[in-house]
């Protein structure tokens, strides 16, 4: 009796085996089974290949001789050996100016700064919130001056020349007023947009009696305005932290860093030379012999 009562509690005390059915594994898809064919090398290649095309688009877009800019990270700004005429480009973006520290202490690379370009205005309707007084002190201060406009790809080149005519009124003594053009309208044709840009520079230079000098990047100027038209325009090339200029053609001014730093500017600005002599800087405003004389200047009117 008690034998029997043992094993029936010995049997009570198993628990019985879960019935489950058996667990499916998905299988693998097209893509990861093939993978797993690729052979070993085939990997390094592919890994060298994208890093290959990784440094290429890297140095294509940053480092070349066609890079739009290279910010420099480290150490100082290299200076363009042989010219003595320096300059800069400002904009509200360099706040409030201390113009007598400037003229006093400003230097570039050693040398005096002979002339600053002054954003004034920005498609059809915008003006830059410093322009007036920057303009005006620059003046007031010794600086031979210039005026730009940044061209918009939202408004048409008549109504952006007409904005910046009854904003910007140049005087004898001023640098030629100064196209910025950095953007194409996607949709629009090279023509259509060459057009739009060759119409501001001429309702321009009919108004003040001088041809505009052109702004823009040295890239930009090779894909979209290296039509032989635009070479008659003094051009102002910027290309940044390169020993020097690839460009074949023409051209009056460089800007050769937007990190530039100066007395009476809080942040960085942008550094400006000019090819040619003081002289030459002198000859090319408004009023001189060389551009449309004294006697041949036209006041800007109110309205055009």
């Amino acid at each position: 009796m008690s034998g029997n009562k043992t094993i029936k509690r010995s049997q009570a005390g198993r628990k019985r085996p879960r019935l489950t059915s058996p667990v499916r594994r998905k299988k693998p898809s097209v893509i990861i089974r093939l993978l797993r064919h690729v052979p070993g090398w085939a990997w390094w290649m592919g890994g060298f290949s994208i890093a290959g095309i990784y440094i290429w688009f890297f140095y294509y877009f940053f480092v070349s001789s066609s890079a739009l800019r290279w910010q420099a990270l480290y150490g100082e700004i290299n200076y363009p050996e042989g010219f003595d005429i320096h300059g800069i480009d400002i904009s509200h973006y360099q706040g409030e100016i201390d113009w007598e520290l400037l003229r006093n202490q400003g230097s570039i690379d050693d040398c005096p700064i002979c002339f600053v370009m002054i954003k004034a205005t920005e498609g059809c309707t915008k003006i830059d919130k410093n322009f007036h007084d920057n303009f005006y002190q620059a003046r007031e201060y010794g600086f031979t001056r210039g005026a730009y406009h940044y061209f918009s790809t939202q408004s048409s080149a008549k109504a952006q020349a007409s904005h910046f005519i009854n904003t910007v009124k140049l005087e004898p003594g001023d640098l030629p007023p100064v196209l910025d053009v950095e953007q194409r309208p996607r949709r629009q044709s090279l023509d259509d947009f060459q057009n739009s840009v060759l119409e501001w520079l001429q309702v321009v230079e009919s108004h003040y009696g001088v041809k505009p000098i052109l702004y823009t990047y040295y890239k930009f100027k090779l894909d979209y305005l290296n039509d032989s038209v635009f070479n008659q325009y003094p051009y102002w090339i910027a290309h940044y932290y390169v020993d020097s200029l690839k460009y074949e053609g023409d051209w009056k001014f460089w800007q050769h860093t937007d990190a530039g730093s100066l007395p009476g500017i809080k942040g960085p600005v942008d550094f400006n030379i000019y090819n040619g002599s003081f002289y030459d800087l002198r000859q090319m405003t408004i009023g001189s012999q060389e551009t449309i004389g004294v006697d041949a200047y036209r006041t800007p009117i109110e309205s055009y």
